[in-house]
């Protein structure tokens, strides 16, 4: 039987223990601390005015926290570059309406699988070789992987372990490279490394070529020391399973799983109405009829607007 955890739906629960231990030990969190450290990272906001989160309640400061070792200093800087992110890059964030990102999904470019590694980390899979440029834009890349960190972070126990990116390069070509500008890698970088309050636990590159070696170069000056140890290249799947282990695994990658749509997230986030109150916070927007009547009622009962 599998093991590894199957669910469509967001882990939103506090986490269990070992991961409040888990959290001690690799995030700084203390449980007697943790109060003084949202207090002092709020404090720090309004005092220095260089950002304005949409959201101050300790649930959404703590993110920035776990993700900076809990060191306020440092998670203020990376809110302010999460805000910066965002005005730097309206076309990403500006009138994006989730459910039009089934295109994604329906081209295998994306997915997160509704299962997790053996550690209990997320996974985010790329097929960058079923990418159409002509179909599908680059932004439009961006905005389904986007969505999918916002959705990630939801979960308490993905912002203690981070998640795990996997790239597949099978069949990719000099259509692909083309579209890796000096600007694209600089923003994919930003996400990685300083305006995303996420933990890029590893990244696993496999079926790489000599297209990918050199659109990596573009890439390396950009990553500091610790994001290039999480870089792992594979030249077979043997080598993969070493990180991550089959049982936890599409069945391509010599895993147990059938492959996954993208679109099984977009299909589950609009019948919760914890995630499309979130989404809609975080300035997604939503058809009325792209989300369940029961949810659209408690919205509009909130007075909460879809778009």
């Amino acid at each position: 039987m599998p093991t590894p955890d199957y669910s469509v739906d967001l882990d939103l629960g506090e986490p269990p223990q070992q991961l409040q231990e888990y959290a001690r030990q690799h995030c700084g969190e203390d449980p007697g601390t943790r109060l003084q450290a949202i207090y002092e990272l709020r404090e720090m906001i309004y005092e220095r005015g260089e950002c304005t989160p949409h959201r101050m309640d300790d649930e959404f400061l703590i993110r920035f926290l776990r993700a900076r070792n809990f060191i306020p200093q440092r998670a203020h800087r990376l809110m302010v570059n999460y805000y910066q992110f965002k005005e730097e890059n309206p076309d990403l964030f500006d009138n994006v309406f989730p459910m039009d990102l089934h295109v994604i999904g329906d081209a295998n470019v994306i997915a997160v699988p509704p299962y997790r590694d053996q550690d209990g980390r997320r996974l985010i899979l790329f097929r960058i070789g079923c990418w159409d440029p002509k179909a599908i834009s680059v932004e439009d890349l961006f905005k389904a992987t986007l969505l999918a960190l916002e959705l990630g972070l939801m979960e308490q126990r993905t912002q203690i372990l981070g998640g795990i990116a996997l790239f597949d390069l099978e069949d990719i070509g000099t259509q692909h490279a083309w579209q890796i500008t000096p600007s694209v890698a600089a923003r994919i970088v930003k996400l990685l490394v300083s305006s995303f309050p996420a933990n890029t636990h590893a990244i696993h590159v496999i079926n790489h070529s000599w297209i990918f070696d050199k659109m990596f170069n573009m890439f390396k000056p950009l990553l500091n020391a610790e994001m290039r140890s999480r870089v792992h290249f594979h030249s077979d799947v043997a080598s993969l399973h070493q990180h991550v282990h089959p049982d936890h695994l599409p069945a391509r990658y010599g895993g147990i799983w059938p492959d996954y749509s993208y679109a099984i997230w977009l299909e589950s986030l609009r019948k919760n109405l914890k995630v499309a109150k979130e989404l809609i916070s975080c300035g997604y927007k939503f058809r009325e009829k792209e989300i369940c009547p029961e949810v659209v009622r408690q919205l509009k009962q909130e007075g909460v607007l879809l778009s």
